[in-house]
């Protein structure tokens, strides 16, 4: 039974990945998803911004007493932290290649073009197999339009593959008007991988405290309806491998996803909730599904129930919402 697959350039031997997150900031944790059988990780994200807000306290914090007198000898706080940059992430990366045999995919999300371009060479410079580029970009600027966004998205992605040789993909959310258009661009622009879909967590109101605060759901398994869809639909479009991501947690999943036409498949919160064994369980099942139906090899399968190869591609779009509100009863 032959479970290996590619993507980015990269030989996997199984299709699921675990995506961004908290499991790969400890190395405990990177090891324990290699033992239970992931063919690769995504570093959670480094934060362009984060970076600089740190850099902005730092500041403040070393030089809000300059002018005090010469005996003061405790300017500055106690047990600080005078670490700021990527220099914490770049040692996680480097710690990891020497950790695991898996490639490590590094998550830059930027904010300037500056920033695209340094990070991306250090994360290069760092050991990374390749780079996914994570871009929260929420279109609530009137004055600008939807092409401007778009164009953003390609701008940046041809900033950083002019500045590094290792593969690239991009994180896209479903929130486009024209996302086959727009993927096929990123094509164009040399995207190696595409990843569908990012999720933007959304705020919450606290009614008691009246603050607006973060809200952290994990995602259900009905969320990989979104990215089956559009799978199928982009993966006889694109030339670049396509990731899915969201809601994946069983090995049906994984199976209607590789037979839309994904390459490989994202796990992060199913992994959250069952742990990471659950990773070998998946791979069970779905070596137990392809040895019933008699499928030798998962390469086999990718792509087969895409847009282009049943027999009625409509299902994918309008004729489906037609369908489903016909046969509710």
């Amino acid at each position: 039974m032959d479970l290996s697959t590619t993507y980015l350039g990269l030989k996997l031997k199984n299709p699921i990945v675990p995506s961004a997150g908290p499991l790969s900031k400890h190395l405990d944790s990177i090891k324990s998803v290699e033992d239970a059988g992931a063919s690769a990780i995504v570093m959670y994200s480094l934060f362009e911004e984060q970076i600089i807000h740190e850099s902005l306290e730092l500041y403040h914090h070393t030089s809000e007493n300059t002018n005090s007198f010469a005996e003061a000898l405790t300017y500055f706080p106690e047990a600080a932290n005078y670490e700021v940059g990527p220099e914490g992430y770049l040692e996680q990366i480097r710690k990891a290649k020497e950790a695991v045999s898996i490639p490590v995919i590094a998550s830059l999300n930027g904010i300037t073009k500056g920033g695209w371009i340094d990070y991306a060479k250090k994360i290069e410079q760092a050991g990374a197999d390749a780079l996914e580029l994570n871009i929260y970009q929420l279109a609530t600027d009137p004055n600008k339009n939807g092409t401007d966004i778009e164009q953003l998205y390609v701008d940046i992605l041809t900033t950083v593959k002019s500045t590094v040789k290792i593969p690239v993909t991009m994180k896209l959310s479903p929130y486009f008007s024209a996302l086959a258009n727009l993927a096929s661009r990123l094509d164009k622009a040399g995207a190696d991988g595409l990843v569908l879909f990012n999720r933007f967590y959304q705020p919450d109101i606290n009614l008691e405290k009246l603050e607006v605060e973060p809200s952290i759901l994990l995602s259900t398994p009905m969320a990989m309806r979104l990215p089956l869809r559009w799978t199928a639909i982009l993966s006889g479009i694109v030339k670049a491998d396509i990731a899915a991501s969201s809601g994946i947690t069983t090995a049906e999943d994984v199976l209607k996803l590789l037979m839309a036409g994904a390459k490989v498949t994202h796990m992060m919160s199913s992994l959250l909730k069952y742990g990471v064994k659950h990773i070998t369980e998946v791979l069970a099942d779905l070596e137990k599904w392809m040895e019933v139906h008699e499928y030798e090899s998962v390469k086999q399968m990718i792509g087969s129930m895409n847009c282009h190869s049943v027999a009625n591609p409509a299902e994918f779009e309008r004729a489906n919402y037609m369908r489903v509100l016909n046969s509710y009863k």
